[in-house]
């Protein structure tokens, strides 16, 4: 609550207000204290999120009319008014900056489209747009572009790189490991064949030999487009014209490698491409501060990854890793360390004699790893052993099972993206989570695998990246940090606090100030009756959308809707479709409390907002019943027997107001 802080809500509760019933919000706080807040009122609530539970210890309840809360309150409010000094300066300088417009040919570019195999999804051709736009544009572009596993990013970036690479530019793209750096190397050079561009690559992979010749290259300017490891963020790295950089699976680099990216940004282009954004570069795109384009469309016969979570389970196992052997498939069997694969070789050895398995993982000689996926690829073996390796963007589609021993090991979006490597054909695939057999993961450990079991529908990550943002907190955007001061005031309310605090550095008036909400007492029935709406979950929603309601032709629309859905409106829901138009009004007119019954009205009047008290002095003197009271509130007499007249009378005093 925006005023008395972190409270465990109960349930909702009709009370008799004034001899109408009306519903309230029950809420516990510390040495359980009860508050009832009128419905009308329900933006104040925001929800907390689980950042508290994630650690398996509930959050602590504030204690009504106590100080804790309004001065952790204060404390973020001046940090997060320090950020946003900070954000509009770096936005300031993002649009001061200027970058010569990349020309885009499109005949050629449509001939270079035309080769990709597959059709394309409506967001990704948005996304397409979006990332064309921003080179057109003449300014920097920093774009983040979130969609799912498998759902086609590479194709954005390789439009961007073609446009980039032919408008005689350099283009970096740097992905996390060796292995996804080779698969891009493999893709780029099989869609960019027959066009003039020259490619290499740079990683652990290449020789000592190759990897100078490519820094010289890129130095002299004869290599358009480089794709690699880390190794490309190294000193020695010089670029002769660098146009843009692609960063794959940004989640994978460290502040470090991220602090060295941002030097690139002076006048690059920058694309991040990620499934699972990491809570910082996800408030960050939230907040504006970065540009997003959100690929959630499934390619067409794409089928969710089934997903089972169990303990270590020969029988369930066998029986996984043969279908897939005898429906001419492949699995993957991963493991979070090194040392466990000993353990899983001597169970495949005794357990499921029939397959054929080969072992990977990031300690090995680069050129035995390339042969050993290079023979996994070509299907000569029938399950590929290994360690996270295989995390990023392998892209196999032949396998189609997986399992993952001591998934508690594992971070939410790392066994999301270790999902991701099945399922990427049109056949249905498996994913087993094993667990330890005495149970003995932690409590956030438990939360990531069921979060990961309720998401299996197809586009979760972004969901799963908020799910993240969620239970971690999302750090200083600016700092280095991880998780700040959200976890003092929750998600929702700390995305609001500072979205305001922009809003009121640049002087804008668009955002609504949360700090108080008008109430108002008409002493008529305000609710949804049960028999209008069952469900109370989907009542609570309801509630909040009414309070969400900006303008009257919104409401309007939300009434034609509730029509729609539910039937003729029952004259409480009117009731309170038009309380909360008086709301609206009270805010614009500075009026904090409307007390109304059957003889008149009084309007408390919120002085510190008040510039000019001319204006209501005029309205008191021009209009009929109306009176100052010595307590600096207004009386506006008049005959109020009738619901509907108190309503109609209370809006028009308001309107008299700010006119």
């Amino acid at each position: 609550h925006i005023d008395h802080g972190l409270g465990r809500y109960i349930g909702l509760k009709t009370l008799d207000i004034s001899g109408a019933p009306h519903d309230c919000l029950e809420l516990e706080y510390a040495d359980s204290a009860r508050l009832y807040l009128p419905v009308e009122n329900i933006e104040l609530l925001s929800a907390y999120g689980s950042a508290g539970q994630a650690s398996g210890q509930g959050p602590m309840l504030d204690r009504l009319g106590g100080v804790a809360w309004q001065s952790r309150k204060a404390k973020a409010q001046k940090k997060l008014r320090d950020m946003a000094g900070e954000l509009i300066k770096i936005a300031a300088k993002r649009a001061m900056r200027k970058t010569e417009p990349i020309e885009i040919d499109t005949g050629d570019f449509s001939e270079f489209c035309a080769r990709f195999p597959y059709s394309e999804t409506n967001d990704q051709l948005n996304a397409i747009d979006d990332v064309l736009g921003d080179l057109e544009k003449g300014a920097p572009m920093d774009r983040l572009v979130c969609g799912d596993v498998g759902f086609g990013k590479t194709e954005v970036a390789l439009r961007g790189a073609f446009a980039t690479a032919m408008s005689g530019r350099q283009v970096a793209i740097i992905a996390p490991t060796t292995l996804l750096s080779r698969q891009h190397f493999n893709t780029f050079t099989q869609r960019f064949k027959g066009w003039p561009i020259n490619i290499r690559q740079l990683s652990r992979l290449v020789t000592a030999k190759k990897r100078r010749e490519t820094i010289q290259a890129l130095k002299d300017g004869q290599c358009d487009i480089v794709i690699g490891t880390h190794a490309l963020l190294a000193d020695a790295v010089k670029f002769d014209n660098l146009g843009m950089v692609v960063v794959d699976e940004e989640q994978r680099f460290g502040v470090k490698h991220k602090e060295k990216l941002k030097s690139f940004r002076a006048d690059v282009h920058v694309m991040t491409l990620t499934a699972t954004p990491i809570p910082r570069t996800l408030q960050m795109a939230l907040t504006g501060i970065r540009d997003l384009s959100l690929i959630a469309t499934p390619p067409v016969d794409r089928l969710a990854v089934r997903t089972y979570v169990s303990g270590f389970d020969t029988v369930t196992l066998r029986k996984a890793l043969l279908r897939e052997k005898y429906r001419g498939g492949q699995s993957f069997f991963i493991a979070p360390r090194i040392s466990d694969l000993s353990r899983l070789k001597e169970f495949l050895r005794e357990q499921v004699p029939e397959v054929k398995f080969i072992t990977a993982h990031g300690r090995m000689n680069p050129t035995d790893l390339e042969d050993i996926m290079t023979a996994f690829y070509e299907g000569q073996f029938d399950v590929l052993l290994a360690t996270s390796i295989i995390e990023s963007g392998i892209d196999i589609p032949r396998a189609n099972t997986m399992i993952i021993y001591r998934a508690d090991r594992f971070g939410l979006a790392q066994l999301y993206q270790m999902r991701g490597r099945v399922g990427r054909s049109k056949i249905r695939a498996y994913a087993y989570m094993t667990m330890p057999e005495a149970n003995i993961a932690t409590p956030s450990a438990r939360q990531r695998l069921k979060i990961l079991q309720s998401l299996d529908s197809l586009g979760a990550g972004f969901t799963l990246a908020s799910h993240d943002l969620d239970m971690r907190g999302g750090g200083n955007p600016l700092g280095e940090e991880q998780s700040g001061h959200i976890k003092d005031l929750g998600v929702e309310l700390y995305q609001h606090m500072l979205e305001e605090a922009v809003a009121s550095l640049k002087g804008e008036e668009s955002l609504q100030d949360q700090s108080w909400s008008p109430q108002v007492n008409l002493g008529i029935s305000i609710l949804i009756p049960e028999n209008y709406i069952e469900d109370l979950n989907l009542r609570l929603a309801i509630y909040r959308r009414i309070s969400d309601v900006s303008d009257d032709s919104e409401g309007d629309i939300l009434a034609a809707e509730l029509i729609d859905r539910f039937g003729k409106l029952p004259s409480e829901v009117d009731s309170l479709l038009k309380v909360m138009k008086i709301k609206r009004l009270c805010r614009k007119a500075h009026v904090e409390k409307v007390d109304a019954g059957a003889k008149g009205v009084v309007l408390t009047i919120r002085h510190k907002d008040v510039v000019d008290g001319s204006k209501i002095m005029l309205a008191i003197t021009q209009n009929h019943g109306w009176r100052l009271r010595p307590d600096q509130t207004i009386l506006v007499k008049g005959n109020f027997d009738i619901a509907q007249q108190r309503l109609l009378g209370v809006e028009r005093a308001i309107k008299a107001l700010i006119v």
